[in-house]
């Protein structure tokens, strides 16, 4: 799609939408081609969530407790 640059400014985010769905916008200036909208490349990278797996070992007693700990709790929740 061509698109003059003074006509694209009011239709800008319809123009971002549509790159970000493949088209390939080309900016104008008096009929000749100046500049494309494309959408960015997205990193493909391995997601946050489960990238550390593997990489180090929790202690068995991690969720013991320190009693002093435990006791400030009880504490603060009771005001």
């Amino acid at each position: 799609m061509q698109i003059a640059i003074a006509e694209a400014k009011a239709q800008f985010a319809e123009l971002i939408r549509r790159a970000e769905a493949g088209e390939a916008i080309e900016l104008t200036r008096y009929g000749r081609p100046v500049a494309r909208i494309v959408a960015a490349d997205r990193p493909v990278g391995r997601p946050l969530i489960g990238a550390l797996e593997g990489e180090f070992a929790l202690p068995d007693d991690m969720f013991a407790g320190d009693q002093e700990i435990s006791e400030m709790f009880e504490r603060n929740a009771t005001r």
